[in-house]
């Protein structure tokens, strides 16, 4: 069973039925305990880093959250989502991420492009990784995001993306955890590949 984990923001509608679309099994949990027989958890994410964590911390998140990265469970995250799994972001300074990435999340700085991105756009593929079989460097997803991660080490960066004179993370993993700046749910026969690796993973 794959969790969707619902704190009261986000694209959980849009996932849950691309997951439907590939015949997977998934739960929408609202609290912590609901994730203790997941075998796969998904973090979505529309909204603001600040406001996110309060209520990941408040619905009890946090804890279980850490638990399964502990026993390596796999674990995804969707934009925002992407953001929640590093230590703290420029959008709600002073207020601490999950922290299962080190590295900071900072807001674009180019004055020549339109903020938010927003649109398609191609990646870079820097290294491989199971979730990025069948997916190549060209192939287009859509962002719609005005902060981007900053890892503390290129190590975990699988995917770059370019806008403007920017590079940034679109995509970021290791062994057991995995995340999109992009939205795989959006990102028409591409995004749903990734979403297929995920349920194979």
């Amino acid at each position: 069973m794959i969790a969707i984990i619902d704190y009261g923001m986000g694209n959980l509608r849009s996932v849950s039925k691309a997951l439907e679309y590939l015949g997977a099994s998934y739960k929408i949990c609202t609290k912590g305990k609901d994730l203790v027989r997941a075998k796969k958890v998904i973090l979505p994410g529309v909204g603001a880093f600040g406001d996110a964590m309060k209520e990941i911390k408040t619905r009890g998140f946090i804890e279980p959250l850490k638990d399964l990265v502990a026993r390596k469970v796999k674990l995804a995250g969707v934009c925002l989502g992407l953001h929640l799994f590093f230590e703290k972001s420029e959008e709600a300074p002073g207020v601490k991420g999950l922290g299962l990435f080190k590295g900071k999340v900072r807001a674009f700085r180019s004055g020549n492009v339109k903020v938010p991105h927003m649109g398609w756009n191609d990646l870079r593929i820097c290294k491989k990784h199971p979730l990025l079989e069948g997916i190549a460097s060209g192939d287009y997803f859509y962002f719609v995001h005005s902060y981007y991660a900053k890892p503390a080490s290129s190590a975990i960066s699988l995917a770059t993306c370019r806008y403007g004179r920017e590079i940034f993370p679109a995509v970021v993993g290791n062994d057991h955890i995995f995340a999109t700046q992009f939205h795989p749910e959006k990102s028409q026969d591409v995004g749903l590949r990734i979403l297929k690796n995920f349920i194979g993973w």
